[in-house]
């Protein structure tokens, strides 16, 4: 079993809000994505490199709302909530072994596609954010190319993504116990503090922050 970074996820009340965070951040702009039928949400996506992109998710509001709790926490999102940078998602080559390795933590896993792309993720079942989003939610794709394969290259890369909980150590023992490897960095914060994360992303004007977003 092996585990690295997949994606970023921004989330947010709608797509154009998310993506105004991300170009107000970044200097750069999204690529459209696609619709989540299971899920009742869409996305727009850059690319970070080879197999690693930056995701911006929220609610369709031409879709059906799913008979079960979206994912990444999006039921809980204000109509004018801000968009911030809410948790990461890990590739691993083995989502069960993995997913057994987090003690339930990272939810259940299920199946889902987008378009022709298809893959199986862990999402909790009512929806929330792993460790309030300091631990990762899983993904294994299925066979074929990466998604981050079919965006064009704007000139952005993940420098280092850290990670900012109240006990980083549990984040780090999951992280071990599913043989994690990649350019996450964790940090203490003190007792009843809100987790948060921020990316490092080299981009074509120079290294930049993704900040969380705060109200």
């Amino acid at each position: 079993m092996h585990t690295t970074v997949d994606h970023l996820v921004i989330v947010a009340p709608d797509l154009d809000t998310g993506c105004r965070f991300v170009t107000s951040a970044l200097g750069v702009e999204l690529q459209p994505g696609g619709a989540h039928s299971r899920m009742g949400t869409h996305n727009r996506l850059l690319h970070l490199g080879p197999g690693l992109y930056l995701e911006v998710i929220a609610v369709d509001p031409s879709a059906e709302r799913p008979d079960r709790a979206r994912w990444f926490g999006l039921d809980q999102l204000a109509p004018h909530s801000p968009a911030r940078l809410a948790t990461w998602v890990a590739r691993t080559d083995d989502i069960q072994a993995a997913h057994d390795a987090c003690h339930d933590i990272v939810g259940a896993i299920e199946p889902m596609t987008r378009g022709s792309l298809n893959w199986h993720i862990t999402v909790p079942a009512d929806g929330n954010l792993p460790l309030a989003g300091a631990a990762p939610t899983l993904i294994q794709w299925a066979d074929g190319p990466h998604p981050a394969s079919t965006l064009q290259d704007q000139g952005c890369s993940l420098l280092a993504l850290e990670v900012f909980h109240t006990d980083p150590e549990k984040i780090k023992e999951i992280l071990t116990a599913m043989n994690f490897s990649g350019p996450v960095q964790l940090h203490a914060l003190a007792l009843a503090s809100t987790p948060y994360l921020l990316a490092h992303i080299q981009t074509p004007s120079g290294s930049k922050t993704l900040p969380l977003s705060r109200e």
